[in-house]
């Protein structure tokens, strides 16, 4: 699980770590961040299927696969619409909701074993 938790970290920095590069690269640095946050969607997706595989917190696991499906049945349905905001707003709400999941299973974890 440990390993979880870091690979975790390394994914949601990793957007602001490319952005903490904006007065080297300027619009680069916005371009590239952007970009990243399509590897933390997909290595948090992997991430989740491994707890899903070991059996941590199976319901939460489920909640957090209906939040990306949800996502991208809207994105796919709905493509232009006024509502862009609520669509693009999932995202950063499922990786708040995975990432408070691996470090609170992490944490009861550890605290098991001493």
């Amino acid at each position: 699980m440990k390993t979880l938790r870091y690979i975790n970290t390394f994914a949601v920095g990793l957007p602001f770590a490319i952005l903490a590069t904006y007065p080297i690269t300027k619009e680069g640095a916005l371009i590239y961040g952007l970009l990243s946050t399509m590897v933390t969607g997909f290595l948090q997706v992997c991430i989740a299927f491994k707890m899903l595989y070991y059996g941590k917190c199976d319901n939460k696991i489920y909640i957090y696969f209906a939040g990306v499906t949800l996502f991208f049945i809207l994105w796919h349905s709905f493509p232009n619409t006024n509502y862009t905001f609520i669509i693009f707003s999932l995202p950063p709400l499922l990786a708040i909701y995975l990432s408070i999941l691996v470090y609170s299973i992490s944490k009861i974890l550890r605290n098991k074993k001493i």
